[in-house]
């Protein structure tokens, strides 16, 4: 494998332990470039490969449908880890400390972890890091083009970061191996915790109610990913901002808990027999603006907050801030869709009955929330909440990077100006109906809500 894949995050004593790869984005098996490097490190060693999670049950923003969704997924890597002679560890709690507990109990050789550009995963790492005394570094598995190698700073739009990703993609988009196998024993068992004791740690686990067509784990995903390149692919560049239809991918729950490769997508759309168009149109949002997003969240810690807007933006929206609002709704009443706008309601319904709200409704709903709060902070404050707490695939780069575009501007430019929007882009329902069949589109969010 490409080892810039990794990058060393510090430097120490190997320890006569086996390889921990400590797995917390990218919860698969195959097509792995974090669980391969630490398979390269532990042959290398002649040390045992050992693979470990730890659920936190305080993960920000994470309710039981979540820890439902990530569990169940671990079920499956967890047999496949045994399938292939390695062992699985599943711990609880503060992840820095029981990993770091984990590393100097068993004397680890070397720490092994997936990349993550979010706040709390970065103050994880730099936990780890002073706790340990073994070596740790991180592997980007979860972009193509790893996000510490496509850029060095902030991209301040799509357009600055598209060249230097395709600049990589010949050095990156390469073939996936075959997941490791260990013929070694994996040492002494470290233990780790029951199926049982994660259900008592997170509230209503048990009785937490999964969407029909997201089910957990990597073969699901896989399973998705065919289904989409062979019959969803066709006509993507035309459809994927019609919500009336069934345009989209689908694929961003089991991306965003790492249970598909992007990669593994890339390579199938690339490799498809779908027009040229449809194919670049899927495959500049897979790699460019997921990739973007990532490169916004690592390079901007406060990534939900309004801090994070470009400057024009932030002087704009100052600019307009006592400017009066056409309609002013409560945090209550925007949760329930309780607003006079038909399509927000039903956006806001789709996300909270389904998991999923279509991509170009995220947008919409996005802007109306500037337009209906008495403030961007509370806008943004209230975008960061539903969507987190709704979104299956919520808690995620895109998702922050989504929200700061449509209420701040971020990766975008200044436009005419207009009562309390300022400069930012604005969405109105007029254009809404000019771009699709509104009503085709609540009554295909009521049906998959059983309304």
């Amino acid at each position: 494998m490409n080892i810039r894949r990794a990058r060393l995050l510090k430097q120490g004593r190997h320890g006569e332990g086996p390889v921990l790869y400590w797995m917390h984005r990218d919860h698969r098996v195959r097509d792995n470039w974090a669980l391969n490097f630490a398979s390269l490190l532990s042959r290398r060693a002649e040390a045992p490969l050992l693979v470990v999670h730890c659920l936190d049950p305080a993960y920000p923003m994470a309710r039981a449908e979540h820890f439902r969704f990530l569990i169940n997924g671990l079920e499956a890597v967890r047999d496949g880890l045994m399938a292939r002679g390695i062992a699985f560890v599943q711990l609880l709690g503060d992840p820095a400390i029981q990993v770091g507990n984990l590393a100097r109990t068993l004397d680890a050789h070397a720490v092994v972890s997936d990349f993550d550009p979010l706040r709390h995963k970065r103050h994880w790492l730099a936990t780890l890091c002073e706790s340990t005394v073994c070596p740790v570094q991180e592997v980007d598995a979860h972009n193509v083009v790893p996000c510490f190698i496509a850029s060095d700073k902030a991209e301040y739009m799509a357009r600055t970061l598209r060249p230097k990703i395709h600049r990589h993609l010949p050095e990156f988009l390469d073939d996936l191996p075959e997941p490791p196998k260990q013929s070694r024993p994996s040492g002494a068992n470290p233990g780790g915790i029951t199926r049982d004791q994660l259900e008592r740690a997170i509230p209503h686990l048990k009785t937490a109610h999964l969407p029909s067509n997201f089910q957990p784990g990597e073969a699901a995903a896989l399973t998705a990913l065919e289904r989409f390149v062979t019959s969803g692919l066709h006509g993507y560049s035309t459809r994927r901002n019609d919500p009336s239809l069934d345009g989209q991918s689908g694929l961003s729950p089991w991306l965003h808990f790492g249970m598909l490769s992007a990669q593994r997508t890339a390579l199938a759309v690339a490799s498809s027999m779908a027009p040229s168009e449809d194919k670049q149109a899927f495959l500049e949002e897979l790699i460019v603006r997921r990739e973007l997003a990532d490169n916004f969240c690592l390079h901007h810690a406060d990534y939900d907050s309004t801090s994070c807007y470009p400057d024009w933006a932030r002087r704009t929206l100052a600019k307009h801030a006592g400017d009066p609002r056409p309609y002013l709704y409560s945090k209550h009443e925007l949760e329930a869709g309780q607003t006079h706008d038909p399509a927000w309601n039903a956006a806001q319904l789709e996300m909270t009955a389904t998991g999923k709200m279509h991509g170009y409704m995220r947008m919409y709903w996005g802007k109306k929330l500037l337009e209906w709060t008495s403030s961007p902070d509370e806008a943004q404050e209230i975008a960061v909440y539903l969507n987190d707490r709704y979104e299956l695939d919520g808690r995620d780069p895109n998702g922050y990077a989504g929200i700061a575009w449509s209420i701040g501007g971020v990766h975008d430019r200044p436009w005419a100006e207009r009562p309390v929007f300022g400069q930012v882009r604005y969405m109105n329902f007029q254009g809404l109906k000019r771009k699709f069949d509104v009503e085709a589109y609540i009554a295909k969010v009521d049906m998959l809500a059983g309304k």
